[in-house]
């Protein structure tokens, strides 16, 4: 229903369903959902059906729930695919959604359906390349395994790579405290280096790291 050519390289602009919502979603990153508007009740539908993911895009202006004569958000151009890892139905039509980010992508256009879902054409971005972890930003490593511990194994992935610098600095970027619009940034960025840097400079600011 909604296919989606994935791959490394920039290609043709492929079909795909958007949840804009007031989150930020990063490769490798899990996201839980309750789900009860219809619209998306029948996209989570398909997708399990299909085995096919669909897009989280941050709101930057607008909400999360229609409402009467509203039309739908605005939202970034860069958003996460999210593949759905485990769901569960514990009263009818409210869907508990459990996904999982993975492929970047930019939205190149849009248009709204009929029932107000948001299907876009979106071309993938290539994963930043592959670096480990400095020992520069080893205590952001260190950090990141402390905030970990203290939310327990249920909020945290379950794969972990405590020495790759992207996956630090995603996983830091999704746990902190930060505005959501640079949240954004963080995953706009396509260098895992400029990230880290960014997120020791808040960190210092916050008294929590040494400068």
């Amino acid at each position: 229903m909604f296919p989606f050519q994935r791959g490394a390289a920039r290609g043709p602009p492929t079909q795909l369903p958007l949840f804009p919502l007031h989150a930020v979603l990063y490769p490798g990153g899990r996201l839980p959902l309750r789900i009860f508007e219809q619209r998306y009740v029948e996209m989570t539908k398909a997708c399990l059906k299909d085995g096919h993911p669909f897009g989280v895009c941050l709101i930057t202006q607008g909400e999360e729930v229609a409402k009467g004569g509203a039309g739908p958000p605005e939202f970034a151009a860069v958003g996460t695919l999210a593949t759905i890892s485990a769901w569960d139905m514990p009263q009818l039509g409210i869907l508990h959604v459990t996904s999982t980010g993975s492929e970047r992508f930019e939205v190149r256009s849009h248009a709204v359906r009929t029932d107000g879902l948001v299907v876009a054409l979106v071309t993938p971005i290539p994963a930043e390349p592959a670096v480990a972890l400095s020992s520069a930003y080893a205590p952001l490593a260190q950090l990141l395994e402390l905030l970990a511990n203290r939310i327990g194994p249920q909020h945290f992935p379950a794969a972990r790579d405590f020495a790759d610098a992207s996956w630090v600095g995603y996983r830091l970027a999704e746990l902190l405290p930060l505005p959501l619009s640079i949240k954004q940034s963080m995953l706009e960025i396509n260098d895992s280096q400029v990230r880290l840097e960014a997120l020791r400079k808040f960190l210092a600011r916050q008294g929590l790291l040494q400068a």
